[in-house]
């Protein structure tokens, strides 16, 4: 077990030298929201540990025995014509061997007129993309801490071009029940294509998050903090729009502060009555808001909300999240207890 959390460390140290974000990888798909309760918390919710079963998607090391037998169908109406979902189910065989956990998730990118070098049009294409996932989180001796691994197949067909590819994720949660506190850190994506596109091998979209999230005393609420894409701290880019000139017409361009490049990994969410059977869920993340922000006019980019209601073993969730003026998207959710 030592040797098993020695190399989990060693792996996020090592990988995380060749880290990629957005536009520099393939199966972008991968590190998109896997439930309405997480879109609604913020985007990247990595330290629920209870009946939640696409947790585990996430976060291998949040499967627990609450996931018994649990089904969760998700899908989303992306931006444009884009669709995707998820669907995960757990199993507990018995205590001492804790949880197995299996989830899909799929998206379709719709459909595009396609046209030769000569401009003369060649008909209609798709694109889509899935991965398969299998699970497993364990208790590390009698300690507070929980570790957990995903192992994903992923395959890709866009246009007349195809690939296929594996990746790992690991997860470290710590759980304080005494403070109802949790704290959590997700290596994600570490893999590669074993078949590529055009003979061109591509790096997959790899992802280091950590997670803070505890249940207030005296007030029905649990507050999220998460800090994503740590793999790589300056992620902000200077905006040409937002430069300045001076009355002898000298550009000055933005500044980007360690202030803008910590709240750039930063998402934040709460939920109201974490435990009841009715939930109100906020969100918002920084880098969002900033990267879709229009100058000089207020459009609550980065913003998410969301309720969780539930109906004796059914429990529905639903979450609208804030793009621009001209996207935004809905997320819809359903679990089923089969027990």
């Amino acid at each position: 077990m030592r040797i098993l959390i020695t190399l989990f460390f060693v792996i996020s140290a090592v990988t995380s030298v060749g880290a990629q974000l957005g536009g520099n990888a393939t199966y972008q798909f991968l590190n998109l929201m896997s439930s309405p309760r997480q879109a609604a918390l913020g985007g990247k919710t990595i330290t629920n540990v209870d009946y939640d079963v696409t947790q585990g998607l996430y976060n291998p090391a949040a499967i627990n025995v609450e996931m018994d037998n649990q089904l969760a169908l998700n899908y989303a109406n992306h931006l444009g014509d884009i669709r995707y979902g998820t669907a995960a189910y757990a199993y507990t065989v018995d205590r001492r061997t804790q949880t197995f956990h299996a989830g899909v998730t799929y998206i379709n990118y719709g459909s595009f007129d396609g046209y030769d070098e000569n401009g003369n049009s060649t008909g209609t294409f798709t694109g889509n993309e899935a991965a398969l996932s299998f699970g497993y989180a364990f208790q590390i001796g009698f300690s507070d801490f929980y570790a957990g691994a995903n192992i994903k197949l992923i395959s890709s067909k866009l246009e007349q071009y195809s690939s296929f590819g594996g990746a790992l994720d690991f997860g470290l949660i710590y759980i304080n029940e005494y403070l109802d506190f949790n704290a959590a850190l997700v290596v994600r994506n570490i893999g590669t294509q074993f078949t590529t596109y055009a003979d061109l091998r591509e790096p997959l979209p790899f992802e280091i998050d950590l997670g803070l999230s505890q249940t207030l005393q005296f007030v029905p609420i649990r507050w999220h903090l998460t800090f994503e894409n740590l793999q790589q701290w300056p992620i902000v880019t200077a905006n040409p729009a937002r430069a300045s000139t001076d009355l002898n017409g000298n550009q000055t361009q933005e500044k980007v502060s360690f202030s803008s490049n910590l709240s750039r990994h930063t998402l934040i969410g709460l939920e109201l009555f974490p435990d009841k059977g009715f939930n109100i869920r906020l969100g918002y993340s920084f880098r969002r808001a900033e990267e879709l922000r229009i100058i000089d006019q207020r459009n609550f980019s980065g913003l998410s909300f969301g309720i969780g209601m539930k109906f004796n073993k059914l429990r529905f969730s639903y979450t609208h999240a804030r793009y621009s003026l001209a996207a935004n998207t809905s997320f819809l959710g359903m679990q089923i207890d089969l027990q």
